[in-house]
């Protein structure tokens, strides 16, 4: 007998169900957030259950890694494309772990990507690289702005880089104001040392594989935006065409159109927000190094907003970049931006 189980996951618990192939309700409990207590409420099913089904929210990892670590097999609900029919009147944590069942058992189950925890693990370290320089460039941009309210100047990215408590003291006439400029330095000085402890931990975790050497052919690609994008990308395979990438990289306008008429747009942040954001960093830092890209970039600019053309830039990187880890084959400017 072929059963089927669905999990709906909590911060503190989840609804654990299953169901046999014809839709009969096997087993449904509630079971606190401990891998052994769920695995023991699964444990006189295992051999019949072909697959489990976990809700995608922020806090699956221990689920799926000890559920496969038990020897099942583990998919995870894109829970962005599920959506039950709006016409139900009563709906419980029960009967949303019992939809993933059944949306397993007849095989329509929209799947997220598990990545290997290996990988996983590397992946999220640069994800807290990325919110530290994140927070670091609202630091600065609020100096910036500090000193041009009280002084009447302003400085450049590289003379912010330049201050100190000297220059503080020149520029500012209240103490008051001193003090909260040095909050901000300090702040900042603290976010350069992480940043750069973080750099030197993932260059030793990570292995300069054949795709973050294809990635570092694209011009102001270094080997921390090429790690990355490689793993954030995962395996292009699971992408069916370069159109879908780049939507996955968010580069892709949002639209409903019927009968040749708008009726809206979709959802604007389906995507992946981390990989849209190195892209704007390549797309940024390519048209500095290339003069191909900068000549496109320039040309860009003259006709629409500066961000608008340089998401330009960042898809023209993406389906670049798709092409290039399909085929293995290093980035050519003149067919990316021909």
């Amino acid at each position: 007998m072929k059963l089927y189980c669905g999990i709906d996951l909590h911060s503190n618990n989840s609804v654990v169900v299953v169901i046999d192939e014809r839709d009969k309700l096997i087993l449904s409990k509630k079971c606190p957030n401990d891998i052994s207590a769920i695995l023991g409420q699964l444990a006189p099913f295992s051999e019949d259950i072909q697959t489990v089904v976990v809700e995608s929210t922020y806090n699956w990892y221990w689920l799926v890694d000890g559920l496969e670590d038990d020897g099942y097999q583990v998919q995870l609900a894109n829970t962005a494309a599920i959506q039950q029919y709006s016409g139900i009147k009563h709906t419980d944590d029960k009967s949303d772990a019992r939809f993933l069942a059944n949306l397993l058992r007849l095989d329509i189950l929209p799947t997220g990507h598990i990545m290997p925890r290996e990988q996983r693990n590397i992946r999220d370290l640069l994800r807290k690289r990325t919110l530290l320089v994140k927070q670091r460039t609202m630091l600065n941009l609020n100096l910036q702005g500090m000193i041009a309210r009280h002084t009447g100047m302003r400085l450049s990215a590289n003379q912010l880089k330049r201050l100190d408590q000297k220059a503080i003291d020149e520029l500012m006439a209240e103490q008051v104001v001193r003090d909260s400029a040095m909050i901000n330095l300090m702040q900042i000085e603290a976010i350069n040392k992480s940043v750069k402890l973080l750099e030197q931990r993932v260059s030793g975790y990570c292995v300069n594989t054949t795709e973050n050497k294809l990635l570092q052919s694209i011009p102001g690609v270094g080997q921390i935006l090429s790690q990355m994008i490689a793993l954030e990308s995962g395996s292009m395979d699971r992408f069916p065409d370069v159109r879908n990438y780049s939507s996955y990289v968010r580069c892709v306008p949002s639209k409903k159109i019927s009968n040749g008429k708008s009726k809206g747009t979709g959802n604007k942040r389906n995507g992946n927000p981390w990989l849209a954001w190195a892209f704007m960093e390549a797309a940024h830092l390519s048209a500095i190094w290339s003069p191909e890209i900068k000549k496109y970039y320039q040309r860009k600019t003259s006709k629409t907003h500066i961000l608008v053309a340089k998401k330009s830039v960042a898809n023209k990187l993406a389906r670049a970049v798709y092409h290039m880890l399909k085929q293995n084959t290093v980035f050519d400017v003149k067919r990316a931006f021909a």
